[in-house]
């Protein structure tokens, strides 16, 4: 299997690394030499990964092909790109609908929508896909996990929901740097804090069949700690705030 990325940015970066650990069937991995840096790394990093001179040799030496670019300059490369009736397509082109990505290849392919997550170059990273697609999440189960959206309102739903990570590392500097405020070295409470909110997620994950609610409860005793500050958050405004936050990326994910 020859695999080909058109566009050479951090994602593709990951990508590449992961593939290249979990998925001995890549004979080939070709990239564009849209970002030189990357691209040249990536090559003396992996033998199995060569540069292109342009777009189009990506797109006609690959039997899979991603697109990975930047969704405001999207239509104008991939306007330009003659594909193959049949080719199969992996669009990772953030907030950019599957009718407007088919309007401008303008020819007959296999087109899948995914979101992976920079974890995926540890084969760590959770990726959601749109249509389903065997062949397509076997990439990304072997990247971590695939999650296939049946319809595109679930696709459109989880695009939403990757948008919390910049969030979750903003909570962590604001706890961090309360601490710090107080006296505390900033590298000592970030290597307690950080610890502290990876278990918590690792016990959402394990528990998979336990109410986030209950979860909630349980690490809160009653009229303890942790309930008077989740209840601080939530009459303050805070959930509130998140959730019209959220609202926001949906309407922009929807165009």
């Amino acid at each position: 299997m020859r695999i080909g990325f058109v566009g050479t940015g951090a994602i593709t970066e990951a990508m590449v690394t992961g593939i290249v650990g979990s998925a001995p069937a890549v004979a080939q991995i070709v990239v564009s030499p849209r970002n030189a840096e990357i691209a040249a790394r990536l090559a003396s990093r992996f033998p199995s990964v060569q540069v292109a001179t342009n777009n189009q040799q990506v797109v006609d030496a690959s039997d899979i092909l991603f697109l990975a670019i930047r969704p405001q300059i999207a239509e104008e490369v991939i306007r330009e790109l003659a594909f193959r009736k049949g080719q199969t397509i992996v669009s990772v082109v953030a907030a950019t609908d599957r009718a407007r990505l088919l309007g401008w290849i303008r020819e007959d392919v296999q087109l899948t929508q995914a979101i992976p997550l920079p974890f995926v170059a540890d084969c760590k990273g959770v990726t959601a896909i749109y249509p389903p697609n065997n062949e397509i999440a076997a990439i990304f189960d072997a990247l971590g996990s695939a999650v296939e959206c049946e319809t595109k309102d679930e696709y459109d739903l989880l695009a939403v929901a990757s948008a919390l990570m910049g969030t979750y590392f903003g909570i962590l500097e604001r706890a961090t740097g309360w601490l710090t405020e107080k006296g505390m070295a900033r590298e000592k409470a970030r290597a307690y804090l950080a610890p502290l909110l990876s278990s918590l997620a690792q016990k959402a994950a394990a528990a998979d069949q336990t109410a986030l609610d209950a979860l909630r409860r349980e690490f809160s005793t009653p009229g303890g700690l942790n309930e008077q500050v989740f209840e601080d958050f939530d009459r303050n405004g805070g959930s509130r705030a998140l959730s019209d936050a959220l609202e926001r990326v949906l309407a922009r994910v929807r165009g």
